[in-house]
């Protein structure tokens, strides 16, 4: 009656998708990770779209137990969506591997970007359309906008974070 349980998984896993083996990259099958929560007051059976990090679990945590957050924490609390209350989530999700890769995520594209032995590449992908993201919109005109607004998102949080690679 008091026990609210989180199943999470720590990371994703490249299982010869993309002809890649392991970890090193930032498409959804090696970024994305499972999350589900049981407990009082949280909705049975339900699944949300809205993205959230794993570190929002924790003042997620201490809302349901209505305890005040800490004031350093960075993340959000999700548990409107787990109540069936009304969430978007975060609006973009943003991804780094290592110094070489970079990537935002919004609720229907990503925008990767990727930078070995000098050269950058970019890749963009609708993914309420291409969820295996196998099909790179870049070079596609009538995306111009949203690449240049995803671009533009992703350097503010870059600099928000003092990333080297801004």
């Amino acid at each position: 009656e008091n026990t609210v349980v989180v199943f999470a998984g720590d990371n994703g896993l490249a299982l010869g998708q993309h002809g890649l083996l392991g970890k090193q990259n930032l498409y959804d099958h090696s970024i994305r990770v499972p999350l589900i929560v049981a407990g009082p007051g949280i909705q049975q059976n339900q699944r949300s779209a809205a993205a959230v990090y794993l570190f929002d679990i924790f003042p997620t945590l201490c809302d349901l137990a209505g305890i005040t957050k800490p004031t350093t924490l960075d993340g959000t609390s999700f548990a409107p969506a787990l109540r069936g209350e009304t969430f978007a989530g975060r609006p973009h999700t943003y991804h780094a591997y290592r110094d070489f890769q970079r990537a935002i995520r919004s609720s229907t594209h990503k925008l990767i970007r990727y930078t070995v032995k000098g050269q950058t590449t970019r890749q963009l992908f609708d993914l309420s359309k291409d969820p295996l993201e196998m099909t790179n919109l870049i070079d596609d005109p009538k995306q111009a906008k949203r690449i240049r607004a995803l671009e533009a998102d992703l350097k503010t949080w870059q600099k928000a974070v003092d990333d080297p690679l801004t």
